[in-house]
């Protein structure tokens, strides 16, 4: 498995409501996606960041996603450039079942 946090540092604070319709809007292309497990919208507690995190079933299905398309997308979308971070997830609780 493999983790991918990409992360939108805005000039200004983000508004928490805007990111929820977002996310909102963008759920339903990721649900059932081949080989992504889990996909996550975020907002830091003082809302200078809005981070998404993937879990993937393997790096190169993660990394085929992110094409020079999908980031000037998510740029026009959020109104900043995604820093993307590829992490190698070792360990995994996953407590949805219960």
């Amino acid at each position: 498995m493999i983790g991918v946090l990409v992360t939108f540092t805005g000039a200004d604070k983000f508004d928490p409501s805007a990111l929820t319709k977002i996310a909102d809007e963008l759920r339903e292309p990721f649900e059932g996606m081949a080989g992504l497990r889990f996909k996550s919208f975020m907002l830091d507690e003082d809302g200078a960041r809005a981070r998404n995190f993937y879990v993937w079933d393997d790096a190169e299905k993660a990394r085929a996603f992110f094409t020079e398309e999908i980031v000037d997308k998510v740029t026009g979308i959020y109104g900043a450039p995604p820093q993307i971070e590829f992490l190698d997830i070792v360990g995994f609780v996953d407590n949805s079942a219960a």
